[in-house]
């Protein structure tokens, strides 16, 4: 969009992007605890939107709605990032629990099962499984992180919209996948329907047949397997 005298018309393009931002807060918070509001995630969003007013350039090759979307759900994730909702002993329960798994992993050379990471921790597999419902809010962004680890686009790449492309196009795509392709039918399912088709909680469970409190303490299992592989 542009004005009469041909630069870019900044007030329609951020008329035109707002609801953009309701949505992408929308589609972010059924996935995160219910403490966040997503008043917070929208102004966050807002706030990446009028960045990306800010930096992007026309002649970079990038289209406005690809920079904004990123800069966007940048913003709301870095507005998650500053939060720090996990106790430390959850916190501390999580290490372990990558630990168990990946040691598992390596003694068995096999995905171990619910009951024996439960075993190898010391704990009733009830309370595994409220470990991983525990564990689960502060795990959401796995892939996000290593994305913000590697850099972030700029108004003149032509990357990938979103931060599951962006990993995956990365420097950890081979181990990514090979550490995907390993996980449990289900997880690998999960994963996928999450990351990739962007399903919801309530979606997922309903694809998969379970609850979506199981589905996320499947989904904080399947992390835990990808970041003792990743790590």
């Amino acid at each position: 969009m542009y004005t009469a005298q041909g630069k870019i018309d900044q007030q329609a393009l951020l008329e035109e992007h707002l609801p953009a931002v309701r949505r992408q807060a929308l589609a972010l918070q059924v996935k995160l605890p219910a403490s966040i509001e997503l008043d917070d995630l929208i102004q966050a969003g807002t706030v990446g939107l009028l960045d990306a007013l800010r930096r992007y350039d026309p002649n970079a090759g990038a289209s406005f709605s690809t920079f904004a979307s990123q800069r966007i759900r940048g913003a709301m994730i870095d507005e998650l990032r500053s939060r720090d909702w996990l106790p430390r002993s959850v916190r501390r329960h999580a290490r372990e629990l990558d630990r168990c798994v990946h040691q598992l992993e390596q003694r068995l050379g096999r995905a171990p099962q619910e009951r024996e990471v439960a075993a190898e921790m010391g704990m009733s597999l009830e309370d595994y499984r409220r470990l991983l419902s525990d564990t689960n809010s502060g795990l959401l962004l796995p892939f996000e992180d290593i994305v913000a680890e590697q850099g972030e686009p700029d108004a003149g790449s032509n990357g990938p919209p979103d931060p599951f492309s962006a990993l995956v196009d990365g420097q950890q795509r081979d181990r990514l996948i090979a550490a995907i392709e390993a996980l449990p039918d289900r997880e690998k399912l999960l994963i996928g329907l999450y990351y990739q088709e962007d399903l919801n909680l309530k979606e997922i469970g309903a694809v998969l047949g379970v609850t979506e409190s199981r589905v996320c303490q499947l989904h904080s299992q399947a992390v835990s397997r990808l970041r003792g592989r990743l790590g």
